[in-house]
C-alpha cells in the first residue's frame, strides 16, 4: 500500500491504454447493455437512500460542492429511469458519457492520488457511490466496482461502512451491474435541496431484505511511516419473516490514509 509515485507520461499513456480497452469492451464484447428510459415509477420501493449533497469538507471551499451539484443534475438526467432488463448490463460511463463543458459539466472537486484538484465533471462519484449502496440492498450482482485507494477526509456524520462506495474515472473505472433475475429492475435518481436520492424498484414486492455491515475495521502504521485503513464488507439477507438465511462476503477495503488517524473528539 506505499503510495507509488509515476510519472505524468505513465499516468496519461495508462489512461489511453484502458480508454481504448473499455471501448472494445462495449462496442465488441458480449454484454447486453441497459439503455431503456421511462420517466415515471413503473414498480414498487425495493430499496431506496439518499446523501447529502453539502458537506463541509476541511480545507475545501464550497464552491465545489456548489459545482457537484450541477454536474449531478446533468448525469442524474442520463440515468433517471433506467430499467434493467433480465440478463441485461448497466454501466455508468456508458450511459452518461464522457463529462465535458459542451455538455454543461463544470469543475468540481477530482480525487488525485491522496489529494483533490478541480476537473470537469467533478463530484459524480457521488452518484456512483449512491447506485453501488443500494444495488448492494437488491438481488442484482455488482460485477465491476473500484475502491478508493486513499483515504483523503476524515469521516463526517458517516452512516454507512468505511468503503461503501465506488469510484469512477471517465471511462476505465466504471460500475457494472448485472440483473440475473426473471424481473426487471429500475433505477430511479432525483435531486432534493439537501440530498442525492435513488431507489431501485421493481414489478413486485421484494422478498428479501438486505444489511451491508462491516467486519474486522482497523488502521495500520506501515513500515513507510503512513496509516492504512482496512475493513471488510459483508452483507446479512433476512426473508419475509426476517429470519437470516445467509451471511455473505462482498468486498475489502485498503486506503492510505491522508489525515492523521488518531484525532481529538473536537477535531
Amino acid at each position: 500500500m506505499k503510495p507509488k509515485r509515476r510519472s505524468i507520461l505513465r499516468i496519461n499513456l495508462g489512461k489511453i491504454y484502458y480508454t481504448i480497452k473499455r471501448y472494445f469492451e462495449w462496442y465488441f464484447g458480449k454484454d447486453k447493455y441497459a439503455k431503456t428510459l421511462i420517466n415515471k415509477k413503473i414498480g414498487a420501493t425495493v430499496y431506496k437512500h439518499g446523501t447529502p449533497l453539502y458537506r463541509k469538507l476541511k480545507d475545501v471551499d464550497m464552491w465545489y460542492q456548489q459545482n457537484k451539484v450541477n454536474n449531478l443534475k446533468i448525469a442524474v438526467n442520463k440515468l433517471n429511469g433506467l430499467v434493467l432488463y433480465p440478463g441485461e448490463t448497466f454501466s455508468y460511463w456508458r450511459l452518461i458519457g464522457k463529462p465535458t463543458r459542451k455538455k454543461g459539466y463544470v469543475d468540481g472537486m477530482v480525487l488525485y492520488y491522496g489529494t483533490f484538484k478541480p476537473g470537469v465533471g467533478g463530484g459524480l462519484c457521488q452518484l456512483s457511490n449512491l447506485i453501488y449502496w443500494i444495488t448492494l440492498h437488491t438481488p442484482l450482482n455488482v460485477v465491476e466496482r473500484h475502491r478508493h485507494s486513499y483515504d483523503v477526509f476524515p469521516d463526517s456524520n458517516r452512516k454507512q461502512p468505511f468503503g461503501s462506495g465506488a469510484t469512477c474515472a471517465y471511462n476505465y473505472l466504471d460500475l457494472r451491474i448485472t440483473n440475473k433475475t426473471t424481473q426487471y429492475y429500475q433505477l430511479n435518481l432525483y435531486l432534493s435541496e439537501d440530498e442525492l436520492i435513488g431507489e431501485w424498484v421493481s414489478v413486485n414486492n421484494p422478498l428479501y431484505s438486505y444489511e451491508v455491515y462491516e467486519k474486522d475495521h482497523k488502521i495500520t502504521q506501515e513500515y513507510w511511516g503512513g496509516y492504512v485503513r482496512h475493513n471488510t464488507i459483508y452483507r446479512r439477507t433476512y426473508n419475509s419473516n426476517h429470519e437470516l438465511i445467509n451471511d455473505e462476503y462482498i468486498t475489502e477495503n485498503h486506503a492510505i490514509m491522508m489525515y492523521q488517524p488518531f484525532l481529538s473528539e473536537s477535531s
